[in-house]
């Protein structure tokens, strides 16, 4: 601190500022740095490249011949962009939902995960319905050979193929247990059945909200005909000729069974989904199955093990606000999952004060 003092009184404000450092200067042009990144800050296409992504050489090519600059060299290239944190060769993909009405419907789904548990004490029950379709029923040409000390596990990647099958799953979400339908295909009849099927094995409750997509067989005149057997209403079908009069009529709040639709590529705010992101990890990667009735037979099995053991109620914390926080923190933390941090990857002693992991609670059914 006491030579920043002695710098202050003796040059003032100026006398803060970084002395000039020893070294070679810069052989790089700020006009040409600028140029380098606004190239690699757009899509190939837009340059009247015949290529589909950039490459350092791309980038090269670009600059010479279409924007007539110096010559620069690719690990030149790969420092300024490096430095900036820009990596034109990488991709993610992003969904764009275009429903005019996301927010509010996310936040009406959001709304009854938060008081599921308070509306299943008081006689109504939360569902989650969705479908996980094209499971390949595969059996390996040769057994796998277990893990030995030193070896891995070792499976053999030629297979042979027994169909598919078709999963339809409901969740409830407050306890955690699921009903489920197996089948080949996932039509309005496959549906209306898995319901059914869903209805009687599920805890009897004198109301029943069922979140689900707006996949057509999802309201079909099948399921309008269904809801009004069980609301006991009138069923006109020359009312539900149209897909929103269907809509609003299966989401009549004044019905005993309440149909909530996700907006529009916004699947993920259903609960199901989680469980279909089990499934692949703990049944399906490493299976392999004589038949399609072994599988059935086998996920029958996983299911109604899952359902013993293993259901409990997901800890749901979107509210339908922006997905990451707009601290330092969490611009810390994506950037760390995703591209360059500017901090260690170590949370620092105040940001675990501040922002401490939330412990896992399971809640009793």
């Amino acid at each position: 601190m006491g030579k920043w003092r002695r710098r202050y009184l003796a040059l003032g404000l100026s006398g803060l500022q970084d002395a000039l450092r020893s070294g070679r200067p810069r052989t790089i042009a700020a006009p040409t740095r600028v140029q380098v990144i606004s190239v690699a800050s757009t899509v190939p296409q837009e340059q009247d490249r015949p290529v589909t992504r950039w490459t350092l050489e791309e980038i090269v090519a670009t600059l010479l011949e279409a924007l007539h600059t110096e010559a620069i060299s690719r690990s030149s290239i790969w420092r300024i962009l490096h430095d900036v944190d820009l990596k034109p060769h990488k991709s993610a993909y992003w969904l764009n939902s275009h429903d005019e009405d996301f927010e509010v419907k996310a936040h009406n789904i959001c709304q009854l995960y938060a008081k599921a548990l308070a509306s299943y004490q008081q006689n109504r029950l939360l569902i989650c319905c969705d479908e996980k379709t094209g499971m390949q029923v595969l059996e390996r040409k040769a057994p796998t050979k277990p893990a030995t000390p030193g070896r891995r596990e070792r499976r053999e990647h030629a297979y042979i193929r027994h169909g598919t099958r078709v999963l339809i799953n409901a969740l409830a979400v407050a306890t955690g247990q699921m009903a489920w339908s197996i089948g080949t295909t996932r039509t309005a009849t496959d549906f209306v059945a898995h319901l059914q099927q869903a209805y009687h094995h599920l805890p009897r409750m004198t109301r029943y909200d069922w979140v689900m997509d707006n996949l057509n067989t999802h309201w079909s005149l099948d399921v309008c005909r269904l809801v009004a057997h069980w609301c006991t209403v009138p069923f006109e079908p020359h009312k539900l000729k149209k897909g929103p009069q269907r809509r609003a009529f299966l989401s009549d709040p004044a019905h005993r069974h309440v149909f909530h639709c996700t907006p529009k590529h916004g699947s993920w705010l259903n609960q199901a989904e989680w469980f279909f992101g089990v499934l692949p990890r703990r049944f399906l990667a490493r299976g392999s199955f004589l038949s399609a009735k072994d599988f059935t037979r086998r996920l029958e099995r996983f299911l109604q093990d899952y359902n013993a053991r293993h259901a409990h109620p997901y800890r749901w914390t979107y509210a339908g606000e922006p997905l990451v926080r707009d601290t330092p923190f969490s611009r810390t933390r994506r950037q760390q999952r995703q591209g360059r941090a500017c901090f260690s990857p170590r949370p620092k002693q105040f940001e675990r004060l501040l922002y401490s992991p939330r412990p896992y609670r399971r809640q009793a059914a």
